[in-house]
């Protein structure tokens, strides 16, 4: 799948300048860099939630979380069922969540953690093409975050869909990813396998970036 090239520009400061890049299906890519570095607004244009400088056609068949969880005012269960009819797929998910105590407490009433895992398995109430994943684990603790990341993995060999993982930790990207992508200054300055980007990065600037982080 190709995704192409696109820019955003905010009061004349080019904010994001991505060049274009193919993904492979049943594969991981996680994106890592500073805060500002471009990588949210990636995935906010990729999304179609906010516009690209040059007005195109959003991709079809994608799958979004975004940071900031939503969950609509009914029991967690129906929130899933919103995705997706199947109350199989639904219990198995929130099994798989560690939700299912949950499943009738009022979705908007759950903390950060159980919201993000809730959406999450929301998300995932249906099969897409291409899913992107911005902090999806942020607001979960160790257990809970190692839960979804072999959900994340289970969920892209069942459905052979491409994943875009947003994520502020490289060991997360250590461990779930099968290739990384480094954003600087709104750029994608290398791109990789993910033993290469994080154990034998190329650019000065991405070095930098593992060796402050420790990784």
């Amino acid at each position: 799948m190709k995704i192409p090239a696109f820019s955003k520009t905010y009061e004349g400061r080019t904010v994001l300048d991505f060049p274009g890049m193919e993904v492979q299906s049943g594969k991981i890519y996680a994106i890592i860099g500073a805060n500002g570095s471009g990588k949210s607004t990636f995935a906010k244009i990729l999304a179609g939630t906010l516009q690209a400088d040059r007005p195109w056609k959003p991709m079809a068949g994608i799958g979004y979380m975004p940071q900031k969880n939503y969950a609509f005012r009914m029991s967690l269960r129906k929130n899933l069922l919103l995705n997706g009819s199947d109350k199989t797929r639904a219990a198995e998910l929130m099994e798989a969540m560690q939700l299912t105590a949950l499943a009738d407490k009022r979705a908007d009433k759950l903390s950060g953690g159980e919201t993000a895992r809730m959406a999450l398995a929301r998300l995932m109430m249906r099969n897409y093409e291409l899913v992107l994943l911005d902090e999806p684990t942020a607001p979960m603790d160790m257990e809970t975050t190692l839960l979804s990341e072999k959900l994340i993995r289970r969920y892209v060999t069942g459905s052979n869909c491409a994943l875009i993982l947003v994520t502020h930790s490289l060991q997360q990207a250590r461990r779930i990813a099968d290739s990384v992508w480094y954003f600087h200054k709104g750029k994608l300055l290398e791109a990789g396998t993910a033993d290469h980007v994080l154990n034998h990065p190329t650019q000065p600037e991405t070095k930098q970036f593992l060796d402050f982080y420790g990784i």
